[in-house]
């Protein structure tokens, strides 16, 4: 018990915030704006951290796989795997939103004259330029300095892979300069970990400003998008992840996966972190029968760079804020816009530390939204915290099983090596005993 309170205790100091703020909100009423500066202050010590955060966590990640290029075919096959998980979880996200609208009812005109004075009109940022311009605008800058602007996060993340792609190549002669990207993203990381302890306050007191000025119908957008999220987080895990199962192995894969997948489904709901799941992620991995080197590549690299979870949530954070916005989203090019996001929305994430934030900053920097939007949906990034993390870590363990088919081929699970590493753990047991 003391260690579950312990692993959620800022989960539950933020959701106990929002719950005081939005209180706070509905009794208050638009003189809840008296709280706004306390929320502000947060938002802009926010704010001066992101350039540098995403900067040194994007390189110092990418330029310390440099060790790992002997791995070329399982590399190969953890980024097709990755990415066509990502974006199934990405597509279904979106035909969740749209079969069930979360703010469906809901009066959202108010939101953009709240927001006016804060942002300008969110729905003509994105609309100016042509498919081919905004593509270019979206992902480039014409001068270095406009990288070191908020507003092109996309960008910098652009120029911070290539960046530690380069230190990653050079090897032993870029060695001071890794280490100042890993120093840099340790600093900053300490430096966010003390900015939490702010957090609390400073999001109880924008969601109280929130509340007051929109009305409780805001809180009934958010309990309609946590049932959702849970709903299509419980399909994912039972019938998607047993798909990929049986597709790695066919029903030997089926039930490997089931007979091992629960110890680490209830790690990540305990400790609410993916990273915290790691070794008994791996163990459980290799008892499914995981070739040893795929399982110690696939689950490191899939905690910092697959979420089928955040992807699932970065969809939903993009479709809530159009909803809330009033900005039209309902054709071809748009859902295609959204899928991407969301998939860039689950590698950042689990790339940058506290990277939920850079994730929520990425959708305002691309669509245009008012800064004052990313109280918004960090709210929804709280109450989806839980099954998010579930989805994050067991879909490495699933994706471990299609890579070592994808390496191995059909038959690995029938292989000596893999029955050997089971066995191997059952004859420790029987030791022990």
């Amino acid at each position: 018990m003391h260690n579950f309170i312990k692993n959620y205790k800022m989960s539950f100091a933020l959701l106990l915030s929002v719950v005081i703020g939005g209180i706070l909100g509905a009794i208050l009423g638009p003189k809840a704006s008296i709280l706004e500066p306390f929320g502000q202050i947060y938002l802009n010590l926010i704010f001066t951290l992101i350039v540098p955060l995403v900067f040194f966590g994007v390189t110092s990640s990418i330029a310390n796989m440099g060790a790992m290029k002997r791995l070329g075919k399982i590399l190969v096959s953890i980024a097709v795997i990755f990415s066509i998980t990502a974006m199934i979880s990405g597509v279904l996200a979106l035909i969740s939103a749209l079969l069930f609208n979360p703010l469906e009812g809901i009066d959202t005109n108010s939101m953009n004259n709240i927001l006016a004075h804060a942002g300008g009109d969110a729905a003509a940022n994105t609309e100016k330029l042509s498919l081919a311009q905004q593509l270019v605008k979206t992902i480039t800058v014409g001068d270095f300095f406009e990288l070191f602007s908020r507003n092109n996060m996309l960008q910098l993340i652009v120029f911070s892979v290539i960046f530690g792609i380069a230190t990653a190549l050079l090897g032993e002669k870029a060695a001071s300069v890794k280490n100042l990207l890993n120093a840099g993203s340790e600093i900053l990381m300490k430096m966010i970990h003390i900015l939490m302890y702010y957090a609390p306050i400073g999001l109880g007191c924008y969601f109280a400003t929130i509340v007051g000025q929109l009305g409780t119908q805001i809180l009934e957008g958010y309990l309609r998008i946590f049932l959702l999220y849970l709903a299509l987080s419980i399909l994912y895990y039972f019938i998607f992840f047993s798909l990929y199962a049986y597709l790695s192995a066919g029903k030997e894969g089926f039930l490997a996966f089931w007979k091992h997948v629960i110890p680490p489904t209830v790690i990540a709901l305990a400790t609410c972190s993916s990273a915290a799941s790691i070794p008994i992620n791996l163990a459980a991995t290799k008892k499914i029968g995981v070739p040893e080197d795929i399982a110690e590549t696939v689950i490191p690299i899939g905690v910092n760079t697959h979420k089928d979870g955040s992807v699932i949530g970065g969809v939903f954070k993009v479709v809530f804020l159009f909803a809330l916005f009033g900005k039209e989203y309902h054709n071809p090019i748009m859902f295609l816009s959204i899928l991407v996001v969301g998939f860039l929305v689950g590698a950042v994430m689990g790339a940058i530390p506290g990277g939920g934030m850079i994730g929520e900053m990425l959708i305002i920097s691309v669509y245009g939204f008012p800064p004052e939007a990313l109280p918004v949906i960090a709210v929804i990034s709280t109450i989806i915290d839980a099954p998010a993390t579930v989805l994050n870590s067991t879909g490495n363990t699933v994706c471990a099983m299609l890579a070592a088919r994808f390496v191995d081929g059909k038959d690995w699970l029938k292989k000596p090596g893999a029955k050997k590493q089971d066995e191997g753990k059952q004859t420790e047991l029987l030791a022990v005993k």
